[in-house]
């Protein structure tokens, strides 16, 4: 029986590989969460870890603008169909967000990520600081996006930003309906995974493993044991677990506050310091969508609280201003709550390409 055991573990190891060893190493330690609660209530939670605070501002958008994907020649160009709640990293790319149909897409680290072939670098130009609203701004659903992949008539790229660091990402999308995938890109081919009844992801290794990975510990059973670390593998093992064996509850409130403390145990505690490991990522913010309500809470974990937009409560047509949240202003950590009367005009983000 011992013997077996042994061999169970080691073999579990050995799926996280790489991932797992070398992930105190690492600056990527991003996660994301699905929460299904009663009437139709989905919260995706996702948390943002960087070795370094990324200021991140929260823009709201209206349908009907006219954008461009890169300034390289060429580029994707559209009008939006839907508006949206955007949160820009640095002022100059499009982290994760969601649309006024309760479309929700984040982008997490995953440093297998290869982009481009030699059949994608003629295809239109597609910044990674303008993907992700690119998606959100012309699609109401997991399957619309699914299809605009599977054309894959782009060409994604995008500039090193926090000293040459290099955008490598895969992507979580869910919608109203609570229907979630996966794509990542696998030297310049995009693979597409249902989620099913899985409900979270962080980052390497791919999706594969990391559904191999989720299966052994399922099979152990949390009530068993649950894998304590900070690594990737560790943190989604214990999102999927949480997220299967909380309460589902229809209040949006309570079920962002769930969602919240699910985030929480699978983060990576502000500060968290481990000697030779210079570049260990710990969380900086939190946010969870909530594709019912179309309420977009935000959780800087410097805040004493947090706070959310409705969509239902701003402008949203076309020709209205595009609106802001500087997350930098000195009255933010008294933010709680409905803030969407406290977002400013503003002129739009200059794009990081």
């Amino acid at each position: 029986m011992k013997k077996n055991w042994i061999k169970t573990i080691a073999g579990a190891l050995a799926l996280g590989g790489v991932a797992m060893i070398g992930g105190a190493e690492q600056a990527d330690a991003c996660s994301r969460v699905l929460y299904q609660g009663n009437d139709s209530l989905y919260i995706v939670g996702r948390s943002l870890d960087w070795k370094t605070p990324i200021p991140t501002n929260l823009y709201v958008y209206p349908r009907g603008m006219e954008k461009v994907g890169s300034d390289q020649p060429g580029a994707v160009r559209w009008t939006s169909k839907y508006g949206a709640v955007y949160a820009v990293g640095y002022d100059g790319g499009v982290t994760e967000g969601m649309n006024e149909k309760g479309l929700v897409v984040n982008g997490l680290f995953c440093k297998g990520t290869v982009y481009t072939n030699t059949e994608t670098q003629n295809r239109p130009p597609m910044s990674m600081a303008m993907f992700v609203a690119w998606l959100l701004d012309q699609n109401a659903t997991t399957d619309e996006v699914v299809e605009v992949l599977k054309k894959h008539d782009f060409n994604i790229g995008g500039a090193t930003f926090d000293g040459g660091t290099v955008s490598a990402l895969h992507w979580g999308v869910t919608d109203a309906t609570g229907k979630s995938v996966i794509f990542e890109f696998d030297h310049g081919n995009i693979n597409i995974y249902d989620m099913g009844d899985y409900r979270a992801m962080t980052n390497d290794p791919n999706w594969p493993s990391m559904r191999a990975i989720i299966d052994y510990w399922n099979n152990i059973g949390g009530r068993n044991m649950l894998p304590g670390t900070v690594s990737s593998p560790d943190r989604a093992v214990r999102a999927n677990y949480f997220a299967h064996h909380v309460k589902s509850v229809s209040d949006p409130d309570l079920g962002a506050s769930i969602t919240r403390s699910i985030l929480v145990n699978s983060s990576v505690p502000y500060t968290y310091e481990i000697e030779g490991a210079p570049n260990l990522s710990s969380t900086q913010w939190r946010s969870y969508a909530n594709t019912r309500d179309l309420r977009y809470y935000f959780d800087i974990v410097t805040n004493p609280g947090y706070f959310y937009v409705d969509l239902n409560k701003v402008n949203l047509k076309p020709g209205a201003s595009v609106m802001k949240l500087d997350t930098s202003s000195p009255d933010i950590k008294e933010m709680v709550g409905d803030i969407s009367n406290k977002l400013k005009k503003s002129a739009p983000f200059t794009p990081m390409y």
